[in-house]
């Protein structure tokens, strides 16, 4: 386990940025760029990004064309970034009509534009793909996360507000938002499933999904036309374990033996995390309920690993790309990662390597004290609030047509009592 472990920690260590000539020359005969190759391996590169600029300077179209592109990712930060730093909605936020309305409404007027726009830039890549990819994601508000049937409302009138068939709508993995998947799964809409930080949760996700085309069939649904990929949140679960195994670290005077084992799965259990669940896929989506709905013409859940901007500088910077390459994936990259990973990444089918060194991490990770599980769940509430922020500032913005001003007190009045109802719920 010791040779295995060394193995994993090589390749989380790499310099950033490294110039290899051979890698140069091989790239130079094959014609072929880093992540282009990704797509030989069956995996699919999805952009976590979604600017107006990036639609109409055709910015996008380069991508698909050059790097083989094929989705994009969408969420609120993201809209609050691009709303207050440039003017690409300021047109519709300062349109008259835009002025009757609430802080919400206004958000998605220039959200739902831009999301048609993008599924219209990649419908030939939906179409070319037999709708495998091609797909833009909008999410529901975080203010649902617990609430199914709000969950269901909204994904339903964003669904058809939209009118995209590549769309898919954005639910947290939360048990609520989880049971909300299955439902709409049944309906026929397609759902990227988020803030996934723990095999278990996983597992239920597929679950939902394979009772969701179940449905779908008895009411003799079109399987071909529904899918779903499950993100599976990677960087964030090395930082929070190393940020645990640091403080075990700090001023401890135990065990050198136990120290040394935490210090030997600094940076490892994301990736073996990973792995581990990745061999979860491979086996529900088998056997013969599956191939049933194959034959029905259904299509994998995909994981897609998400949060994969390496956050440890001495960590590379591709690590979490490299390690992670494997069939029925998709990796959503920020522009950064992806003009990381371009310049000096290296595509190989790395998730079927050293699988076995990966149980045995997991399996040390629990033998250690790391609680592993408590740390995950910390994962998901962190996630949902950081997503309850972003979602009061976009509506701070476009209350004031993109400039950041005190936000609208009727909306957020509405907020602060939706969180009192569901926290008092909570503990009664």
């Amino acid at each position: 386990m010791d040779v295995m472990l060394h193995l994993l920690d090589l390749q989380s260590r790499r310099p950033r940025f490294e110039n290899k000539q051979n890698t140069s020359v091989e790239r130079e005969r094959t014609m072929t760029t880093p992540l282009q190759a990704l797509q030989s391996h069956g995996q699919s590169v999805w952009l976590d990004d979604l600017r107006r600029s990036l639609i109409g300077s055709g910015e996008l179209k380069r991508l698909i064309a050059k790097d083989g592109v094929c989705g994009l990712t969408s969420n609120h930060y993201l809209f609050e970034k691009a709303i207050v730093g440039s003017d690409d909605c300021r047109d519709l936020l300062e349109a008259p009509e835009s002025q009757r309305l609430e802080a919400k409404e206004r958000y998605e007027r220039t959200a739902v534009r831009d999301i048609q726009d993008s599924a219209d830039v990649l419908s030939s890549v939906y179409a070319k793909s037999k709708r495998r990819d091609g797909y833009v994601s909008l999410e529901v508000s975080p203010l649902l996360a617990h609430e199914t049937k709000g969950t269901l409302s909204e994904a339903r009138r964003l669904w058809h507000t939209v009118a995209r068939a590549n769309l898919m709508i954005k639910v947290p993995g939360t048990p609520e938002g989880i049971t909300a998947v299955q439902q709409l799964i049944s309906e026929g809409i397609n759902v990227n499933v988020t803030l996934l930080f723990a095999e278990a949760t996983y597992e239920q996700t597929a679950a939902a999904y394979l009772n969701g085309l179940d449905s779908l069939a008895r009411q003799g649904g079109d399987l071909s036309q529904v899918a779903s990929v499950a993100s599976f949140s990677i960087s964030r679960i090395d930082t929070v374990v190393d940020q645990w195994i640091g403080e075990q670290l700090e001023g401890a005077h135990g065990d050198p033996g136990h120290q040394g084992v935490l210090r030997s799965l600094l940076g490892k259990v994301a990736i073996a995390s990973a792995k581990t669940t990745y061999q979860k896929q491979l086996a529900i989506f088998s056997g013969d309920r599956w191939q049933a709905l194959t034959r029905r013409g259904a299509q994998p859940q995909r994981l897609l690993w998400a949060s994969t901007g390496t956050k440890n500088p001495t960590y590379s910077d591709v690590l979490y790309v490299e390690e992670l390459i494997g069939p029925d994936t998709v990796n959503t990259m920020t522009l950064a990662t992806l003009k990381a990973f371009r310049h000096h990444g290296r595509a190989r089918p790395s998730l079927a390597e050293n699988v076995q060194a990966a149980m045995s991490i997991m399996d040390l990770v629990h033998r250690a004290g790391i609680p592993l599980l408590r740390l995950t769940d910390k994962l998901l509430e962190d996630g949902l609030k950081q997503s309850e922020d972003a979602f009061s500032e976009l509506l701070k913005t476009t209350t004031h047509g993109g400039k950041t001003c005190s936000h609208d007190p009727t909306e957020f009045l509405r907020i602060k009592l939706l969180k009192q109802l569901y926290e008092g719920r909570q503990h009664s």
